[in-house]
């Protein structure tokens, strides 16, 4: 028994020493270019001065700071659109992901109500989605991907198809905040901004 708990250290130790000698090289050519960084000019060739190039840093890199006035309207648009999306997008979430819904469940008449105009009507395609007629709003498993619940569109004519909060969220943020929409989307929203 005690054999097998020391074996597994071994795999560790490997990796340990793999990488020491993965990161001492890096730091010895590190230092030998910017030992040859302070030779003379004229002593230097065309290729080394490339490397040296390579390795000096000449625009070093401008962190926004609190006092810049851009970065502060930034932040301040950034919360207000926070602050406007926040209640939707906590209801949204509350719905797919709780068990306050069943599976195929409709919703109640006040999260239809919301869920209706605050994300369906801002959906890029939601003509398309409530095509004959809108009967009601329903939770279910996603078509193709059955471990994720999503909202969908119930039909008068009885046929239904998912729709994406998000996408909404997306439109409505164009839609009301278009100079600063695209960066709040590729700031918060993960996937895809189509």
């Amino acid at each position: 028994m005690a054999a097998p708990l020391l074996l597994r250290g071994v795999p560790l130790q490997r990796l340990l020493l793999a990488a020491r000698l993965l990161v001492q090289p890096s730091r010895q050519f590190c230092l030998a270019a910017a030992s040859e960084s302070n030779k003379p000019e004229e002593n230097v060739s065309s290729a080394e001065k490339t490397t040296t190039t390579l390795l000096s840093v000449k625009h070093p890199v401008r962190y926004r700071s609190l006092d810049d006035p851009d970065y502060r309207k930034w932040r301040d648009k950034e919360e207000e659109i926070l602050r406007d999306i926040e209640p939707i997008t906590f209801l949204a979430k509350d719905i797919i992901h709780s068990e306050r819904y069943m599976d195929g469940e409709r919703l109640t008449v006040e999260d239809e109500k919301a869920v209706v105009e605050k994300l369906l009507v801002y959906h890029p395609h939601s003509e398309d989605k409530i095509g004959c007629g809108l009967d009601s709003i329903m939770v279910d498993r996603h078509p193709q991907f059955r471990h994720s619940r999503c909202l969908f569109v119930v039909r008068t004519d009885g046929g239904w198809i998912d729709f994406s909060y998000q996408k909404c969220l997306r439109a409505y943020i164009r839609d009301k905040y278009p100079s600063h929409a695209e960066r709040f989307i590729r700031e918060h929203f993960k996937r895809g901004s189509s």
